[in-house]
């Protein structure tokens, strides 16, 4: 989420509108990538050729979702990068706590509602937020909270606070989410999140050898020292289709059913095998019902 959110920044926009509802998961194989959407709210910060950041301004109407927004939003201040990753602290919370505590608050019209969840929001320490919850996600807020209008926030520190905590927990990155396990099982969760890690490293491997990627997928199977599979045999033929295959003939057998044929009147229909003692393989499959040339048309 916090990359996600890092592109857009590297694109000169921020969101305006970080919430649960504009993250989504893929489908299929993209299954394991988390997708922003909803760029309704986005802004233009910095100038895409000089970088030049948009001035700091106040009184300034709230954008965005006021349960998930920043105190700077709260106070009317011009938003900027600072804003979007804090908005997501309270994401992070939202999803640990299952409510925030500035949720349910009653009050006659919006405006005093967005004062009201402004007033709990400041009024409730960061400390006390995340209570009972790693310290990383209340060093994210701090470290949020902490930046100047146009300071460029460290992504890379914001996420390695996670990673650590990650593997501090003991979890791997196995790609089997919760979602997958209440929906499909553990097994086949388990299955999905293997075979999606097999393709990944093979798109991997192509990727890094061009040698490979050029070559035929045979070709590229003995380069990674896979055993080729052998070509699929051709169907047996029938039986009656194997027994019909013609036997050797010798000289004198061939002589005599030429001249019985002869003496019948019957029709001749010698075949240069007849005569030669040779196989004649272009005419073998249909020799046995073949038709001879007076019943042609009849």
């Amino acid at each position: 989420m916090i990359s996600r959110i890092e592109y857009i920044h590297s694109k000169n926009f921020i969101h305006r509108d970080v919430k649960p509802d504009n993250f989504l998961m893929g489908l299929g194989k993209k299954g394991n990538l988390v997708y922003i959407i909803d760029f309704g709210l986005a802004k233009k910060y910095r100038d895409a050729r000089t970088h030049q950041h948009i001035p700091y301004r106040e009184n300034k109407n709230l954008t965005g979702t006021a349960r998930y927004a920043s105190i700077n939003t709260h106070l009317g201040i011009e938003q900027s990068r600072r804003d979007d990753l804090e908005s997501l602290g309270y994401v992070l919370m939202y999803f640990n706590l299952g409510s925030l505590p500035w949720q349910g608050l009653k009050a006659a019209t919006k405006r005093q509602k967005y004062e009201r969840i402004s007033e709990k929001k400041m009024s409730t320490p960061i400390e006390v937020l995340c209570k009972g919850y790693p310290s990383e996600f209340a060093t994210y807020l701090n470290f949020c909270r902490s930046l100047r209008f146009d300071d460029k926030p460290d992504y890379s520190y914001l996420r390695q606070l996670f990673r650590n905590l990650f593997h501090r927990q003991g979890f791997s990155y196995d790609y089997v989410f919760d979602w997958n396990m209440l929906k499909f099982g553990a097994s086949r969760a388990a299955e999905d999140a293997e075979r999606e890690r097999r393709e990944r490293e093979e798109r991997l491997r192509h990727t890094r050898n061009p040698a490979v990627r050029g070559l035929p997928s045979t070709a590229s199977g003995r380069l990674r020292g896979t055993q080729d599979v052998a070509p699929p045999t051709p169907l047996t033929p029938t039986s009656h289709a194997a027994n019909t295959s013609p036997r050797p003939v010798s000289g004198m057998e061939r002589e005599r059913k030429v001249s019985m044929r002869l003496h019948r009147g019957a029709p001749v229909n010698i075949s240069s095998s007849d005569l030669t003692g040779r196989q004649d393989t272009s005419r073998m499959s249909t020799s046995q019902n073949s038709i001879p040339f007076e019943h042609h048309g009849k």
